[in-house]
């Protein structure tokens, strides 16, 4: 039995920060393993031996700055994480390794207005489907991500009230796919899914204060305050898309006039370019169409781009981020919309809060979420397992 501050005690220790560091970041060198974990260079070189010997991590040759190094990374035979997330029209999964390679994707489209249990069960089938067609075990599934368009009650685990999947409301997404699978389940709102995604594979990397901002069918935020997701005690923090704009403005789903989502979202910007561009048009379609000119559709983007930078100018006040990452359709609009963000906040927000700020187009396109899935589980999984395995190597990235 280990005696806390015992000589095995604090190696367990020492272990386990090795091995979380890794997980945490996909990848390091053994310098920047010493740098992270305040462990001395002779420690981390021990270490990464045992865990290499005993299967736990895998390490290749790389370069750091010129120089020759090696990059530690977990065995990619170790486990599996699976992430899935449930969008406005589509489910998608993907299937990954502890080593943050991506083994299988796919999506497909899902109607909105199915009930919660049939969602379930095409996310059960598609998951099962991936992993069988990928040719890996099942058991060695280690836990699923899950992103809803939702809040989720921190204390009880259900769905709150969504606009998007309205027969959903009141389900535990948590336990209704945990019992499907079989292991344990991790469950988070789209937007912090997306922040999670930027931050591990995307434009949010190197970052340690990041807000990621998603405008779709509503409008939210996935807030990162050093290096960790912020939630807010009861799970709604980053509902930005309710920041008050115009107390005459119109009548948001909330039941506040003027929010910020009145003025950005597609159910309410959509209806201004239908008249002159047909009743069919989509977020996609505007940003394609003001890529290639389209004065009304640039107008559009522009404005929306300027009230999104009224809500980022109050996150600046507020958190004073180093980063905002754009996600969703309209980040594809590039500088059509960025440069309006940026107009607005360095109108609004606190000079030196504004000087700080880089506001950049998110990189993972419409992968944010289910990427983010994977990265959930891989942030809220224990080390200690992982020791004990044996095994190695993994697969070759997809992605």
């Amino acid at each position: 039995m280990e005696t806390p501050g015992s000589q095995s005690s604090l190696h367990r220790a020492n272990l386990e920060r090795v091995v979380r560091a890794v997980r945490m970041a996909g990848s390091l060198t053994q310098a920047e393993i010493a740098r992270s974990t305040g462990l001395s260079a002779a420690t981390v070189s021990n270490i990464v031996r045992e865990l290499k010997d005993g299967g736990t991590v895998e390490v290749t040759p790389t370069s750091a700055g010129g120089r020759r190094a090696r990059s530690v990374s977990l065995s990619g035979d170790a486990g599996i994480v699976v992430g899935v997330d449930f969008g406005h029209s589509h489910l998608r999964v993907a299937v990954g390794n502890l080593a943050h390679q991506v083994l299988a994707e796919q999506a497909e489209p899902i109607d909105v207005d199915a009930s919660a249990a049939e969602g379930f069960d095409r996310a059960e089938e598609l998951v099962n489907r991936l992993i069988t067609a990928s040719g890996l075990d099942v058991g060695k599934v280690i836990g699923v991500g899950l992103g809803v368009p939702g809040p989720i009650d921190v204390e009880s685990g259900t769905l709150g009230s969504t606009a998007i999947l309205p027969g959903w409301s009141g389900t535990n997404p948590r336990q209704e796919l945990s019992g499907r699978l079989g292991v344990p389940v991790h469950v988070d709102n789209d937007a912090n899914l997306g922040a999670l995604g930027e931050l591990v594979w995307g434009g949010g990397r190197g970052a340690a204060d990041l807000a990621y901002i998603k405008v779709a069918s509503g409008v939210g935020a996935g807030l990162v305050i050093s290096g960790q997701i912020y939630r807010g005690p009861g799970g709604t923090a980053g509902e930005i898309g309710h920041i008050t704009l115009d107390e005459s403005g119109p009548v948001c789903r909330c039941g506040n006039r003027g929010c910020l989502e009145t003025f950005t979202a597609a159910r309410y910007v959509l209806p201004l370019l239908q008249p002159s561009h047909g009743p069919d048009l989509t977020m996609a379609r505007v940003v394609q169409l003001a890529r290639e000119g389209d004065p009304g559709c640039r107008r559009v983007i522009a404005d929306v781009g300027r009230h999104i930078g009224s809500g980022v100018a109050n996150l600046c006040n507020l958190l004073n981020p180093s980063r905002v990452v754009l996600g969703g359709d309209l980040a594809e609009a590039g500088e059509l919309v960025l440069a309006p963000i940026r107009e607005s906040v360095s109108r609004y927000a606190i000079p030196s809060a504004a000087r700080q700020l880089g506001v950049v187009p998110g990189t993972l396109g419409g992968r944010a979420e289910v990427l983010g899935a994977l990265a959930l589980v891989l942030s809220e999984m224990g080390d200690s397992t992982l020791l004990d395995g044996a095994q190695s190597p993994g697969a070759p990235a997809l992605a």
